[in-house]
C-alpha cells in the first residue's frame, strides 16, 4: 500500500476592490497599454480597511474546507505560505486556526516568497506520508499592496492581493495514482539583491519596500522553471506531453510563454489568470488552481503540474493527479 496526499478541496479568497491599469494610471505614471505589453496584466485586487493577509487566508480556507466537504475541526495541520504576515509574530496560520475554531492543532507559516505555496505543499505531503498529520489546510495569502513602493511604477504595477487554499488528506491505495506524486525544490540565497525588501525587524525595524531588478529576474525565472519543470517530470515518469495542466506562478505573461515554449507546452494547456489578479505571490499558484477547478478545465483524474519562483531565489515544482 502507498500513503499519498490526495487533494480533497481548494478555495481561494479576493480582496473587495478591484484596480484596472487605467485606475492606477491615475495616480501612477504609467498606462494601461505600458502595463498589458510588459506583463499581460490588465487587474488586480487591493486589500482595504479590515481585510488582511490572516483574513483572506480564512475565507480561502473556508471555501476549501466546503469543497472537500469537511468541517474544521476534521484538520490537524496549517500551514501558510506568505511574505507579508499580519505581524512580525505570531505565525498568520495561528490566526486562521483560531479563526476556523479549531481548538489545537500544527499551525505555522511558511516564508520563501512567491516559492511560497510549493514549499508549504511539499512539507504538508512530507508530514501526511509520514504519518504526522491526516489532513492539512495549506494555503498561500498576501496583502503585497502593503510592501510596494508606489512611486516605482517598475514594481507597484506587477502585484496584487489575495489568498488561495487546498485541502490535503492521507490516503492509502495499491496504485498509488492519485495525490502528490512528486515535488522538487530548490533554492540559491546569492541572488538576494535581485528581489527583495529593504526593511526587517533585525536589520531597520521597518516592514520596508520590494525592490526588484526585472529584467535579471526574468532571466533567472525561465532558466530556473523549465529546468525544475523537468526535473520533477523525470521524477514522476513522466514528459510534458503527459501533462493535462500547468498551473505555473503567476508573475508575468511573458515568463508564462517562455517557460512553455520551452518544454513545448500549448498555451491551451496554461493556466492563466495573471491578466485579472496580477502578481499575488504566495497566493498565485493556488488562487489559479481553484480557478480551474472551479471553471471545469482541471477534471478528476486530470494530471497537473504546479511550479513557482521567488525572492531568495527560491522556486520548485510538484506533479499532482487530482
Amino acid at each position: 500500500m502507498i500513503r499519498r496526499s490526495i487533494l480533497l478541496g481548494t478555495g481561494s479568497a479576493l480582496p473587495v476592490r478591484a484596480v484596472s491599469n487605467a485606475e492606477l494610471a491615475q495616480t501612477v505614471d504609467t498606462s494601461d497599454e505600458w502595463i498589458v505589453e510588459r506583463t499581460g496584466i490588465r487587474n488586480r485586487h487591493i486589500a482595504g480597511d479590515g481585510e488582511t493577509t490572516a483574513t483572506l487566508a480564512t475565507q480561502a480556507a473556508q471555501e476549501a474546507l466546503a469543497a472537500a466537504g469537511l468541517a474544521a475541526q476534521d484538520i490537524d495541520l496549517i500551514i501558510l505560505a506568505t511574505a507579508t504576515p499580519d505581524q512580525t509574530f505570531p505565525a498568520a496560520a495561528t490566526k486562521v486556526q483560531a479563526a476556523l475554531g479549531i481548538d489545537d492543532c500544527v499551525a505555522f507559516d511558511v516564508a520563501a516568497v512567491c516559492s511560497g505555496f510549493l514549499y508549504a505543499l511539499t512539507v504538508a505531503d512530507s508530514m501526511i506520508r509520514s504519518g504526522a498529520a491526516q489532513r492539512a489546510l495549506v494555503i498561500g495569502s498576501e496583502t503585497f499592496s502593503r510592501i510596494l513602493d508606489w512611486d516605482d511604477r517598475a514594481t507597484c504595477v506587477l502585484f496584487g492581493d489575495g489568498a488561495g487554499a487546498v485541502v490535503l488528506g492521507a490516503q492509502e491505495s495499491e496504485d498509488g495514482q492519485r495525490g502528490i506524486l512528486a515535488a522538487k525544490l530548490h533554492a540559491d540565497g546569492r541572488h538576494n539583491q535581485l528581489l527583495y525588501v529593504d526593511g526587517g525587524p533585525s536589520t531597520t525595524q521597518t516592514v520596508g519596500k520590494l525592490r526588484m531588478k526585472g529584467q535579471e529576474v526574468f532571466r533567472h525565472a525561465v532558466v530556473n522553471l523549465a529546468s525544475v519543470l523537468r526535473e520533477v517530470m523525470e521524477l514522476a515518469k513522466l514528459t510534458p506531453a503527459d501533462i493535462d495542466w500547468l498551473v505555473p506562478h503567476q508573475a508575468n505573461a511573458r515568463i508564462l510563454d517562455a517557460t512553455a515554449r520551452k518544454l513545448k507546452l500549448s498555451p491551451d494547456r496554461v493556466v492563466v489568470t495573471v491578466d485579472r489578479h496580477a502578481n499575488t505571490s504566495a497566493a498565485s499558484v493556488p488562487l489559479a488552481l481553484d480557478v480551474a477547478m472551479r471553471d471545469g478545465r482541471i477534471k478528476p483524474g486530470d494530471l497537473v503540474v504546479l511550479e513557482a519562483m521567488g525572492g531568495g531565489f527560491t522556486w520548485g515544482a510538484c506533479v499532482l493527479r487530482v
